[in-house]
């Protein structure tokens, strides 16, 4: 009997041998798991401070054009507004057609002839013509009419002045081979109004034509700072 028992022991005593060895790779497996969360935290941590960089560089472009422009127009002869916050150039579309008519009128090829090259001449110089990635004519109405004849007339707008900037009379044509692959036109119709001081809808400053700009991957880097906003705010 003292055999048999003897065997016994040695049989439950040698399943100590499987224990610590199953501990040990537990172990090496929960420390593989640290040192991959710690290089992930790492290389996120490093990530986001490369994408806080090039928002912070993104950014100040587009704070340093909004500057010059508004530094080149804001007292300019030309009767142009400039937006502040997004660098748009604003003037009423009394200055290039008539009153529901797309046809630029015959004062108009000398407004565009002087106001043009000053703009693009701030947009494409070195140190910005690298950032943009579209420069926009946008067309904007008045509410008489309905959304869809004013979408037209907008765009069409928009178009003709884009159609003179890039044609045969335009008298800079330097400028048109960098215009080729980065104008475009859009209309608004009536569905972004303008206000009087007295905040009362005004017919007469909602028709008019915006000069807009948009910097490369603009849309990507305002998600990256909502990200990175929201991150913070959590981490706080």
């Amino acid at each position: 009997m003292n055999t048999k028992y003897q065997r016994l022991f040695r049989q439950q005593g040698g399943g100590g041998y499987f224990w610590p060895s199953f501990t040990d790779l537990l172990t090496t497996i929960l420390l593989c798991f640290i040192l991959i969360f710690i290089s992930l935290m790492v290389i996120k941590s490093l990530q986001i401070e490369e994408m806080e960089r090039t928002l912070d560089q993104i950014m100040g472009v587009r704070a340093m054009l909004v500057s010059d422009l508004e530094e080149e127009f804001s007292d300019s002869n030309l009767g142009v507004e400039v937006d502040g916050q997004t660098g748009a150039i604003i003037f009423n579309t009394d200055i290039l057609f008539e009153y529901n008519d797309d046809e630029l009128n015959p004062d108009s090829f000398a407004f565009l002839d002087e106001f043009v090259p000053v703009y693009l001449d701030i947009l494409l110089q070195e140190g910005y013509e690298e950032y943009i990635a579209e420069i926009i004519i946008e067309g904007h109405t008045d509410q008489d009419g309905s959304y869809l004849y004013n979408l037209q007339l907008a765009q069409d707008r928009a178009y003709s002045v884009a159609s003179y900037i890039l044609g045969e009379d335009f008298p800079y044509k330097n400028i048109q081979s960098h215009l080729e692959d980065k104008l475009t036109v859009n209309s608004k119709s009536y569905t972004d109004a303008r206000t009087d001081e007295d905040g009362n809808y005004s017919a007469a400053a909602s028709r008019r034509v915006e000069f807009k700009f948009r910097l490369k991957d603009e849309e990507i880097l305002d998600k990256t700072k909502e990200i990175l906003d929201g991150a913070q705010g959590s981490e706080r």
